[in-house]
């Protein structure tokens, strides 16, 4: 995504955030929100990626407490030319992960518990992979920054259907009042659609060939996608606009947030894999791949973990 298109997508929140001002203001609540999403933005640039942590309970782990996946990842970062990002892991028990930090200097990779129990190693790399090559892209910042626009969107739309908006006689009315804050938390959902569908893909590509195996971050999908529908992340239900931050749609579904996916479908990710696999096949890109370890057989269940291309 080229910066001139961001710089238009962030616009949209920022033009989104100011609309709900107005409507709760009218033209002095327009330039408050104006005022405030500067704010948020300065804030969202240094601080954003330890609030999205906060909010997961993600946290720190090196070396010594988490020897095999600290070295994951510092193998995996060496391959794909990047500095070390912090690691953390966060306890829950859908398999999920995401990759924060407004900078390849100052970024973080987050995993959950669930991903290291129901993952093989070689799962495991792809998905770590997939993370580094969103903070090699630099998709990070944006992400993170969108998440934060996105949830006080829908923060001060809620908060303003319940104390009234702007009364100017040429103003939109009571119910375009309504209907516009209903709306702007999904307009600002669509944005973050917009942003994530594009970048996932890239991210894919990127990943499979950090870590050498396509299949891998393929068969690790397939295992993300079908257990995120039968386990809640709750963390992810409480802040809904971190959704789209995460490899795989964390959200169960069971709130409105979720009518509009976030992610591209994961049966076209896979098949763009596959046919990714194809090509570096023919091309001599990868070695062969060897049948997958069951979970119960990995590295973090007490096996013995297999080395892979990264080691």
């Amino acid at each position: 995504m080229s910066y001139f298109k961001t710089a238009i997508l962030l616009a949209g929140m920022t033009a989104l955030f100011m609309g709900v001002g107005y409507l709760m203001g009218g033209a002095s609540g327009a330039m408050i929100a104006l005022v405030v999403a500067a704010g948020m933005n300065m804030f969202a640039y240094w601080n954003s990626d330890r609030a999205v942590l906060s909010m997961h309970g993600a946290q720190p782990v090196d070396a010594r407490n988490a020897p095999d996946l600290y070295r994951m990842v510092g193998e995996l970062a060496h391959n794909a030319d990047l500095p070390m990002p912090k690691v953390y892991i966060m306890d829950n028990p859908q398999p999920n992960a995401f990759a924060t930090g407004r900078n390849p200097e100052n970024a973080a990779v987050a995993v959950t518990t669930g991903l290291m129990q129901q993952l093989s190693r070689e799962e495991l790399s792809g998905v770590i992979a997939h993370e580094l090559a969103h903070i090699k892209h630099h998709d990070t910042l944006l992400m993170t920054i969108t998440a934060t626009i996105a949830g006080a969107i829908s923060m001060i739309a809620q908060f303003g259907m319940f104390f009234g908006g702007n009364r100017n006689n040429n103003g939109p009315g009571v119910i375009g009042q309504i209907a516009l804050m209903i709306l702007a938390p999904l307009a600002a959902m669509l944005v973050q659609m917009a942003i994530s569908r594009t970048r996932e893909y890239a991210a894919d590509e990127m990943g499979a060939r950090i870590c050498g195996q396509p299949m891998w971050l393929a068969s690790a999908l397939a295992k993300i996608e079908n257990a995120a529908h039968q386990i809640p992340n709750e963390n992810a239900e409480r802040s809904p606009a971190t959704a789209h931050m995460f490899i795989i749609n964390p959200l169960s579904g069971r709130a409105m947030d979720n009518l509009f996916t976030t992610h591209p479908a994961t049966q076209n990710r896979i098949a763009a894999l596959q046919q990714l696999a194809r090509q570096m096949g023919a091309q001599g890109g990868y070695v062969q791949q060897r049948p997958a370890a069951s979970a119960a057989s990995g590295p973090w269940n007490g096996g013995t973990p297999r080395r892979g291309p990264w080691g």
